[in-house]
Formats: C-alpha cells, structure tokens, sequence
C-alpha cells in the first residue's frame, strides 16, 4: 500500500515537474527567446518523446522561427515532428491542432486545417459529468493560437476568436486565451483595435503581471503614434517583468532617431535580457550608424559578415547602404539596398527599409519606376495613415530634390487622398510639383484652389500667373486666364492688386495692338468710299475697341495725372482712337482702293 502511495506520489510529481518546464519553455516562447525555447522542449522531447504537448510545443518552436522569419525549412521541422508523433501515439488532439497549423502556415487548404481542429475539439468533448459537453480549453486556445500566428492572410482569425471566446467561458483563470484572442482581433484589422485592447486588458485582469499583454496594447498604441499611452503600457510592461525583451527592442527602434543615448540604454537592456544572437551584434552596428560613428558602424558590419555571412544576416545590407550613403558613396549604397529589397525575406524588410531605397535610387537617373515600386511596397507594409502621410511626403521631397518631377507630383496627388484637408504648405508643394513638372493646366487648377483656400497668400497668384503665360503659344488662351486672374484680384483687394492687374492690361494691350497691326497689313484691309469694309477691316475695329477697353481699365487704375502709368495709357487710348475714327469713316485713304 505504501509503495503504491509512493508511486502515486512520484508520477504526481513527475506531471508537475513536466508541467512547469513546458509553462517555461511557453513563457521563452512569449519573450522571443526562441532559441532558448526550442533548446528547452527539444531537451523534454528527448525525455520523453510519447507526450502529446511536449510534441505539441516543440512543433510551436519550430513555427516561431527566429522571430523575425519563419523558414520553409522552420516549417518542415516543426510537420516532421507532428507526423512523427502521430504515426507513434495515434491522432492526439494535441497533434491534429499541431498539423492544421502546420497546414496554414504551409498556405494550404484551410478547410482541412478546420477538420483537423474540430476534430481535436470532439476528442477533447466531455461526454459526461459537470463538464458534459464543454471541450478542453487547451485545445480551443491552441486553435486560436494558431489563427492567429502569421499574417493577415494566414488563418481565420474570426473563426480562432469564436473559439477563444468557448474557451474563456471554461478556463476562468489563462491569460493566454485573451492575448491570442487579442492578436486574432489584430488580424481583423484596425478598425477592430478596441476589441484587441479589451482582449488584452481582460488577460491583465487574469495576471495583472503579464508582460506580454501590457506590451500588447502598447504595441497597438505606438502604431496608431500615441506617445503617451503606449510608453505607458511599455513601462507597465517593465514593471510586470523587467527580463521581457521585446519591450526593450521596441523602444531601442523607437528613439533610435529621435534620442540616440536613449536608443542605446535600450538596447543594452535588450541585449541583457535576449538569447545570444549575432542579430545583437547587428544592432549594435546599427546603433553605431545612428550615433554617427560610421566607420565603427561599417568595420562592425564588415566583423559581423565575416563571422556569419549576408546570407545568414541579410539586414546587415541595410546596414551597409545606411553607412555609404551617409559617407557620400551612392553606389554602394545603392548596391546593398538593392540586392536587400530584392533578395530579403519579406519578414526582414520594413516600410524604413524602402524608405532608404527611394532616396538612395533618387540620386540616380532613369531610376523613378524603381523609385516609385519601393513606395508602393513600403505603403503595403504600413498601414497607419499618419505613417503612410509620412512616408509620401519623404518620397515627394527625394523626387523633388532629383528634380524628377512628374514622379514628385504624383506622389503630392496621392498623399492629398490620404490627407484630404489641405495646409498652406500642401498647397504650395501641390502646385510647385506640377509647375515643376510643367503640367500647366494642372497648375493652373490647383494655384485656383490655393487662391480659394489662402487669398492673402502671393504665391497662387505667382503660380497662376506663371503657368497661364506658358499654358499656350496662342495668346488668345493666356489673355483668357489673365481675365480670370483680374477679376480674382478685383474680389479679393483691388487696391492691393492694382499693379499687377495693370501688367495684365498690358500684355493684353500689347497683344490687341499687334494683332491689329498685322489686319492693317493684310492685302484684304479694304474701306471703300461709301463707307463699306471688308472682313478684315471689321477684324480691325473690333481689336480697336478691344484695346480701347483696356487703356480705359488701365486708366481707372491709375487715373492720377502726374502718374507715369496714366501718361502711357493715355498715349495709347489716343493713337488706338485716331485709328478707330480713321477707318471707321469712309472718305480716308483707303477709298477707292
């Protein structure tokens, strides 16, 4: 009887050692201490290779990959270890949840990963007793869990939630479940953040020491740029657990523009707390990029390939381009950009990183298309508006400054959608961008608008008046826009505007008399002496008149005597008259003719 209480006492002990190494194996697994995790459920796997969430989370492991990429070779791993412990124990629920994520995570048929998960929850369905019916909360927080992992398009993040929530209603005491069911309202989209937060927030109500749920919220919060909030929930996740990595790393990428003895702080802490990687040594090179100690950046980036290659660590490329582009060696710098934004896995490029491709493929000629691809793809990978607004308005400048203009237009345009309401500077840029670009009717609009929004400003009636003299070679169509640009500046302060309403009159003026020269000069200008004329002579009066008008404009202007302005116009009204009076009367010169 002793004996046997000793057994019993022995195998209890046994499940509880097992259940604490698997609880820290998970917990490496929440702090991206992949290779720790891994190297932990590996040595409970060798221990016992029968036990289903031992199989379970070693499988998980391998489908963290390093937390930056999931390989295919990752992937393989972790199906080779599932279809091992299914073809020894049979199709433990454990296994069925494990291979169906293995199935989206390989992008396959998400129906079958679905059969798979239910038919683990029909496993684990009690048949009887006060949980009749109800299925095990493990399995249902695995299934989230796997619905949540990867990107947008990997899983049903709505059918994972619809589990989690089952699973919440029978487990009253796992943080896990919330923080799952938070990243599966994550995957839904922004719009859902609220719903992410109070996931979350309830998984902090379970375990007020949760690091990685407070580092959750704050990591929603620090997209949506709301500084004070998500350094709030980033110190609560300090509080919570000062050995949690990522909060570190997080904050290390955040100030690394903005405060570099901060950044660096950082990065100490995360280097203290993370798992040995030589991607810290990658930090560390680009620490040093930031502090301006390129040289120092350089020589480690060149320590680093030597010790692990590009290959191994393909954002030392970035690295590199950062480096020679601020040392002044564009190709170079343009080299390693590009053979990282076209060779990376998609997993270690960030919005950042196209960023730098667009200024560095800027600097050289016939490059726009390129250019323009990388903002593209930058823009899919960020998704928060104010990011977006941030990230064309830097590609514009990079376009501008190339004096590649049609392209820095087209990016103004688009960066307008997304803002919608407009400052006087967007106007500005607006309507430089397509004077630049020599799209003058378009800058002609937009100088419209600008008028519209800013009337005290002088630069929309500078770019209006520009455009509407290169607009055409018919004079006829610039005079038409001048009358346009007159009669704004009549409405907005006539006054203020005189002198140059009186330089429109004047080219106008111009432009009447010439043409009316040249009528006078054609073959068919012909008054008879009975006062009959020809096409060509109306042409003439008509021009007359014209003018006439608009010495009398010029005149109203300007009606002081003594004015240098009202000498000139007068002169003019007098000779336009004389020919008016002379040609309009029969008996002249021309009768007869």
């Amino acid at each position: 009887m002793k004996k046997n209480v000793a057994l019993m006492f022995a195998a209890l002990f046994a499940v509880q050692v097992l259940t604490a190494q698997l609880q820290e194996g998970i917990k490496l697994l929440n702090y991206d201490k992949h290779k720790s995790a891994r190297e932990t459920f590996q040595k409970l796997y060798d221990a016992n290779s029968k036990d289903p969430q031992t199989i379970y989370w070693l499988g998980q492991a391998h489908l963290a990959g390093n937390g930056i990429e999931v390989t295919k070779e990752d992937i393989a791993a972790a199906k080779a270890v599932y279809q091992k412990g299914l073809q020894e124990i049979g199709s433990d629920p454990w296994l069925l949840v494990g291979m169906g994520h293995v199935e989206i995570r390989e992008g396959g048929d998400l129906n079958s990963a679905k059969q798979k998960f239910e038919q683990a929850i029909t496993a684990t369905t009690e048949l009887k007793g006060k949980n009749k019916g109800k299925p095990s909360a493990g399995i249902l927080n695995a299934i989230g869990r796997a619905n949540a992992d990867g990107g947008s398009t990997m899983g049903d993040p709505i059918y994972g939630i619809d589990k989690l929530k089952l699973a919440g209603t029978i487990d009253l005491t796992s943080p896990d479940i919330y923080i799952n069911m938070g990243i599966n309202y994550r995957k839904t989209g922004g719009e859902n953040g609220g719903d992410a937060v109070k996931a979350f927030e309830e998984a902090i109500v379970r375990d007020p020491k949760n690091a990685l749920a407070n580092f959750q919220i704050g990591k929603i919060y620090q997209t949506q740029n709301n500084k004070e909030i998500f350094e709030k929930y980033f110190d609560n996740t300090i509080i919570a657990d000062p050995t949690f990595p990522p909060v570190y790393y997080a904050l290390y990428e955040y100030y690394a523009n903005r405060d570099v003895s901060k950044a660096k702080d950082y990065l100490d802490k995360y280097v203290a707390n993370a798992d040995k990687d030589p991607r810290n040594e990658l930090y560390l090179a680009d620490y040093l990029f930031r502090a301006g100690r390129y040289d120092e950046s350089l020589a480690k980036a060149q320590e680093i390939e030597a010790a692990v290659g590009l290959k191994t660590l393909p954002k030392l490329g970035v690295v590199y381009a950062y480096n020679y582009d601020r040392k002044g060696d564009s190709l170079q710098a343009k080299k390693y950009i590009d053979e990282f934004l076209a060779t990376a896995p998609k997993s270690e490029i960030k919005a950042s990183d196209y960023e730098l491709g667009v200024k560095i493929a800027t600097k050289f000629p016939g490059t726009e298309a390129l250019a323009s691809g990388y903002v593209e793809k930058a823009l899919e990978l960020d998704t928060v508006k104010a990011n977006r607004i941030a990230l064309i308005n830097s590609a514009a400048d990079q376009f501008g400054k190339a004096k590649a203009y049609t392209e820095q237009l087209k990016w103004m345009k688009r960066q307008m959608e997304f803002k919608g309401t407009m400052t006087e500077a967007d106007h500005y840029k607006l309507t430089a961008a397509a004077f630049n670009a020599k799209v003058y009717p378009q800058t002609i609009e937009f100088a419209k608008t600008y008028m519209v929004a800013f009337p005290d400003k002088p630069q929309p009636y500078s770019f209006y008046k520009r455009a509407a003299m290169l607009v055409s070679t018919d004079s006829a169509v610039i005079i038409g826009h001048l009358d346009y640009l007159d009669s704004v500046y009549a409405v907005v302060n006539k006054d203020k505007f005189k002198k140059d309403i009186f330089i429109n009159e004047y080219f106008k003026l111009l432009y009447y008399v010439n043409k009316f020269n040249s009528l006078k000069k054609s073959p068919d200008f012909k008054v008879k002496s009975d006062g009959s004329r020809t096409e060509t002579v109306d042409q003439f009066l008509a021009t007359c008149q014209l003018a006439l008008g608009v010495t009398d404009k010029m005149l109203g202007l300007y009606p002081e005597l003594t004015d240098d302005n009202n000498k000139f116009a007068t002169e003019q009204k007098a000779a336009i008259q004389k020919n008016i009076d002379y040609y309009s009367k029969p008996g002249g010169k021309q009768a007869g003719k």
